[in-house]
């Protein structure tokens, strides 16, 4: 799966001329937590984030009137406090890239470019929907765990099973640890019983059987 599959596409952006008081008015009406900048060719040449406006907002300790916070917040542009040299992906990126980027650098979002240009953006909340597409949550079926030793050719004999009983696979995954493969699949079908016998049978573990409808 790939990045440009799952991005927003035509983001909101903030053009490095516009005052931090514009940027942080669409922060508050779009409820983002940051904003990519591009230039007039909508080249990406910055970010800019909620944590930047505040380092300019005055405290409510300031002594500066309600007016002089307003003009000051007016001159300040989105050019003189945006960061630079910032993550960025690019559209044809795997998903799961975007994804350890975002982990390993504790970041909510990442812009996404087509060579310098601003395609899209990627968030937490795009990974979240494509893991709940991916291991089938929402589609009706069953979904069966299953545990056994990791070893070559696991996925060959439980996915045979499955198709010897005429049982079609919606999804499929797998996590490997200290030598146990789990796999999760989740089926179409509701009447799995004879299925999952064979699957003992075979020595397989079965962890937990849960019906979706």
């Amino acid at each position: 799966m790939y990045v440009h599959e799952r991005m927003t596409r035509r983001p909101t952006v903030a053009m490095p001329d516009q005052s931090v008081a514009k940027a942080y008015q669409l922060m508050q009406e779009n409820r983002f937590s940051q904003l990519p900048v591009v230039d007039d060719d909508n080249k990406l040449i910055g970010l800019v984030t909620e944590k930047l406006l505040a380092e300019v907002n005055p405290s409510s300790a300031t002594s500066l009137s309600v007016y002089e916070i307003n003009y000051l917040l007016s001159k300040t542009k989105v050019k003189d406090i945006m960061k630079t040299g910032i993550f960025r992906i690019s559209r044809d990126a795997l998903l799961e890239d975007a994804a350890l980027v975002m982990k390993e650098n504790r970041i909510s979002s990442l812009p996404v470019t087509d060579g310098e240009y601003l395609v899209g953006i990627i968030t937490r909340t795009d990974i979240f929907r494509a893991f709940i597409d991916i291991m089938g949550v929402k589609s009706e079926g069953t979904r069966i765990a299953i545990s056994t030793k990791d070893r070559i050719g696991v996925f060959a004999e439980v996915t045979q099973i499955f198709a010897s009983h005429n049982i079609d696979i919606r999804n499929i995954s797998n996590i490997v640890e200290n030598g146990t493969i789990e796999m999760t699949v989740k089926v179409r079908s509701h009447n799995v019983a004879e299925v999952v016998e064979e699957i003992k049978a075979k020595g397989y573990s079965i962890d937990s059987i849960k019906d979706v409808r």
